[in-house]
């Protein structure tokens, strides 16, 4: 199987464990639940929970024996799913006119540009906390394992160095002068550490021990940085069309990115030296990270 037959089979797979557990349109309210599906099904790559579904891949082992299971790691999908959702609801929120105030996302209009301001907040809102009755819930897991998914969720999406703590700083950059601890920060918080809890989460579903936790927790913290530095890259190179959300935001705004801290190639440099040590960091594995390797490195190379 190719990359890409695997990313297109792994989103089929993430997409159809999202049709069950969001309410359909005609569910009421309607118009909350048609509010959540017009973000949430909207093309997105769903890199996140792949790359959930990966990390259960790398570690699954089958109960009768210490090989791995094959294609899948019964169930993978309903966990990460749950990233999709905590995704989602973040781009939702952020797009807001209070935030960064986009017209656009995965090429659509965004959510409160199609239903106000109010029904995109309580639709972020009920897609966060779906995330969480969804791990709740998830069958077949051990509850000492469905309770540490829970943990790595709420924590990556918090505001002690996670997603809401690097926005906030985020947000307080705009306009100033920042130093790299505290470009680090926003970076490894506002997006890395979603990233890397999606694959602490794949490999917590997988039953990975210690030495396999601690190898992906390594590779989720440079390919979570490697991402957002690609992210600036294509904001200041890359289209409006070809993103899917407005090219040359962040320069508006006066963010704080890499490409305005280090500029264009010095920036490409560090994303490649995450890709290195992310790398790296999968050899412990062998070839059941094979995938892990090539979703890396499809990240820094992306052009969209």
């Amino acid at each position: 199987m190719t990359l890409e037959e695997y990313l297109a089979s792994r989103r089929g797979l993430v997409d159809a464990a999202l049709e069950q557990v969001v309410p359909s349109e005609r569910t009421y309210p309607e118009t909350i639940h048609r509010a959540m599906r017009h973000s949430l099904f909207a093309g997105g790559k769903r890199i996140r929970p792949i790359l959930s579904i990966a990390a259960s891949e790398a570690v699954g082992v089958d109960i009768a024996g210490p090989q791995v299971t094959g294609p899948l790691v019964a169930g993978a999908e309903r966990s990460a799913c749950a990233l999709e959702l905590v995704h989602t609801y973040s781009l939702i929120h952020d797009d807001l006119p209070a935030l960064d105030n986009d017209d656009y996302r995965r090429g659509r209009p965004t959510c409160h540009k199609v239903f106000g301001d109010a029904m995109a907040i309580l639709a972020g809102d009920a897609l966060l906390t779906l995330a969480f009755r969804v791990l709740a819930e998830l069958p077949d897991v051990p509850s000492e394992r469905r309770v540490r998914m829970i943990v790595e969720l709420a924590s990556a999406a918090g505001s002690v160095d996670g997603m809401i703590g690097g926005q906030v700083a985020d947000i307080e950059a705009e306009g100033k002068k920042i130093d790299t601890t505290y470009l680090d920060y926003i970076h490894r918080s506002k997006t890395g550490a979603l990233l890397r809890a999606s694959v602490h989460i794949g490999a917590i579903h997988g039953g990975a021990n210690p030495e396999q936790f601690a190898a992906l927790s390594e590779y989720g913290f440079h390919i979570g940085l490697a991402f957002q530095i690609v992210d600036d890259i294509l904001d200041v190179v890359g289209s409006t069309e070809s993103l899917g959300k407005t090219a040359g935001k962040d320069a508006a705004q006066q963010k704080a990115t890499f490409p305005a801290l280090y500029g264009l190639e010095p920036s490409r440099a560090k994303a490649d030296e995450h890709l290195t040590k992310a790398v790296e960091a999968l050899l412990p594995l062998g070839d059941n990270a094979a995938r892990l390797r090539e979703i890396a490195e499809r990240i820094v190379n992306r052009s969209a």
